[in-house]
């Protein structure tokens, strides 16, 4: 059984926490490893190397900076593989998507590689007599990540290729439940290049990051998990004088309309809803059927989804299990929840077979229809394999149901109407909109994130706000005399 450290200035770090949790095979149920917890003590060694790496990094050119993200982005995408299999092998989803997963990030990191002209500033001449001004921005110092299970490569890529692109240094805390593709990311870094100190990991719990939002040394937060701790960890970080992004909790609602396009809404609400056994902040977890669309539509979700190939994902299998025994049997009651309230169980994936010869922590996909929105099924984020139907009578009572909601993360329509779909882009008030897609995550060089309990604070994940998170801009106003150079030299100037 393999010892899972943490990773500080360069190096593996076993640290002196005595604590650890078990890393457990979602697939076969059987603990394949010891993580390491990390007390007050590990976590101030990594915030320690981060700031003496910081003021090299901050000052390295941006030709320097560009190359090793160059090398990294190379090397992740020659070894793309070896991570999926990782994830899948401590997450439990299947190779398709934890190589899904391991795309999307990179593509994080390529817009990164662009830093030069993303951080480049303005500059106006003769603002008065001879004299200048220009902006530039900054990097801010040492900052930490906290990533969630489910996406325990590309969450992290969300923030960490900006922030060290940018001149900043890093301390990432993953999840405890999947920790091991943060330690590869690590050993990329370090064969890409980066000097030590620039990418710490540190395993743990709640220790590890309530000392990553009070310690001084730690300028900003980046967090991604369930709204309750968003807001916690976005209330203390603040607090404690420093920038913080909390990305929350979701439950996305599927507007279709009668006009809309079945067979293809159809596929859209299965894709949509249990990709990832539905583990997904961008899952849907709620189709509201409009009027007529309803028995229709809800028959040919139900007839896709009894095709679902549930079991181990190093299978030939289209959906894994949830990520812990706990978690499924969470999910579970749900469903019970859902039954006992008057909902119809179209779909019971508490009972699945699996393909698989172990006993893992499977739930199989499941459809519940004539939800109301006083059910528990309907108010709360599940985060499983659990999709739910709730008929409306109009577009304006769908709409009002997603309005009223607390969380305002994701959201599509599924229309052939255009004047329909403008009018829902713009009505609408979630972060994220689809219309006829499912799962709207934008490109890097859009901003990832939601509003209302979705999102706690001003900046978005990744593109230009992402940029903005992790610089802070200075305006420089000059009067020079005219000065006088000399020498010679001939050769083409060369960026170093």
């Amino acid at each position: 059984m393999q010892t899972i450290a943490h990773w500080v200035d360069g190096k593996s770090f076993t640290g002196a926490g005595e604590s650890s949790a078990p890393v457990t095979n979602p697939a076969t149920g059987v603990v394949t490893g010891e993580v390491a917890l990390a007390n007050v003590a590990d976590v101030r060694a990594a915030i320690d190397a981060a700031a003496a790496a910081f003021p090299g990094w901050r000052d390295a050119s941006l030709a320097r900076r560009t190359q090793v993200l160059f090398r990294f982005r190379e090397l992740l995408n020659e070894r793309r593989q070896e991570l999926a299999r990782l994830i899948t092998a401590e997450h439990g989803k299947v190779g398709s998507d934890a190589l899904g997963e391991v795309a999307r990030g990179l593509e994080i990191v390529e817009f990164a590689c662009g830093i030069p002209h993303l951080i480049k500033g303005d500059y106006t001449e003769n603002a008065s007599t001879k004299v200048d001004i220009f902006s530039i921005r900054q990097a801010l110092g040492p900052v930490a990540i906290i990533s969630p299970f489910n996406f325990p490569a590309m969450v992290p890529m969300w923030f960490f290729p900006l922030a060290i692109a940018a001149g900043n240094t890093v301390v990432l805390k993953p999840s405890e439940k999947d920790p091991s593709a943060s330690l590869w990311m690590a050993e990329l870094w370090r064969e890409a290049g980066l000097p030590a100190g620039v990418f710490n990991v540190v395993q743990g719990d709640k220790v590890a990051v309530d000392e990553l939002l009070d310690n001084p040394g730690i300028k900003a937060v980046s967090f991604v998990g369930s709204t309750p701790i968003a807001k916690y960890v976005y209330q203390r970080a603040t607090a404690n004088g420093k920038r913080a992004q909390a990305l929350g909790g979701a439950k996305n609602h599927m507007l279709v309309l009668p006009d809309a396009d079945l067979e293809l809404a159809a596929d859209a609400a299965v894709n949509a809803g249990f990709g990832s056994a539905g583990e997904r902040c961008m899952a849907i977890s709620v189709v509201l059927a409009v009027g007529t669309a309803g028995d229709e539509l809800v028959a040919k979700i139900s007839e896709r989804a009894r095709t679902i190939k549930t079991g181990d994902g190093t299978r030939d299998t289209d959906m894994g299990p949830l990520v812990t025994r706990e978690h499924r049997d969470r999910v579970a009651t749900y469903i019970d929840a859902g039954a006992a309230a008057g909902a119809t169980v179209v779909l019971d994936g508490r009972d699945v077979t699996a393909d698989s010869e172990s006993d893992g922590f499977w739930l199989g996909p499941t459809i519940l229809d004539h939800v109301g929105p006083e059910m528990s099924v309907y108010t709360d984020e599940i985060f499983g394999p659990v999709l739910s139907i709730v008929r409306v009578e109009s577009y304006e009572a769908g709409l009002a149901l997603i309005n009223s909601n607390p969380y305002g993360n994701g959201t599509a329509i599924f229309t052939n109407d255009g004047g329909a779909a403008r009018r829902f882009h713009n009505e609408v008030e979630v972060g994220m909109v689809g219309i006829n897609v499912p799962i709207p995550v934008p490109m890097a060089y859009f901003s990832f994130g939601g509003w209302k309990n979705s999102l706690f604070g001003d900046a978005h994940a990744h593109g230009t706000e992402g940029v903005q998170f992790f610089t802070r801009g200075k305006a420089v106003t000059s009067r020079w005399l005219d000065p006088s150079h000399g020498g010679l030299e001939l050769g083409f100037p060369q960026n170093t």
